[in-house]
């Protein structure tokens, strides 16, 4: 479960970052063509949108994966590993039922914008591409979120400083 956990993460980091860089060179095209033409690329602020709300989502699984969310640990630093494992454990159930909820309300979200025929304003894009292109990259998130739960909960898991370290011994990862 590990192994295919980091392969789809890794896959969709991969996916998230070329549609970051491809918004990105998109921007610089239309803000030179702005600038040396007076003709940027129309809809380009829907299109950057639409592009880094994608990379973000799509990016989400590869940072939980490494453990690579903020966490605050002032007060819990002192605990014992076992303890701070299974507050470990608790906040990757937690994150895993929000990601779920957002995935579940992002889908049905899409399907209720797909029924109301919503459009952008300037390309007239169907609302619910974003919508749905949303969903994946969360539901994804969910899954690693509550299988990192399952592995703090057990034991199998190290608290977070070490949980890159074990999550990548556990999906065969030597580097």
């Amino acid at each position: 479960m590990a192994a295919l956990l980091r392969r789809l993460a890794h896959l969709f980091a991969l996916v998230g970052s070329a549609v970051a860089l491809l918004t990105g060179l998109m921007t610089v095209v239309s803000v030179a063509g702005r600038a040396l033409i007076t003709q940027p690329i129309q809809g380009d602020v829907e299109l950057t949108q639409f592009g880094i709300a994608l990379a973000i989502s799509l990016g989400l699984p590869w940072c939980q994966l490494r453990s690579g969310n903020i966490i605050v640990d002032f007060f819990t630093q002192r605990l014992p590993l076992r303890q701070q494992g299974w507050l470990d454990g608790v906040g990757c159930l937690l994150l895993g039922t929000m990601c779920a909820l957002l995935a579940w309300r992002t889908g049905t979200g899409a399907l209720s914008v797909h029924q109301a025929h919503e459009q952008s304003m300037i390309l007239e894009l169907p609302m619910w591409w974003a919508y749905a292109s949303l969903a994946p990259g969360l539901a994804l998130t969910a899954l690693i979120a509550l299988w990192q739960s399952v592995g703090h909960f057990t034991g199998r898991l190290a608290p977070v400083e070490g949980e890159a370290a074990a999550v990548a011994a556990a999906a065969g990862d030597t580097a």
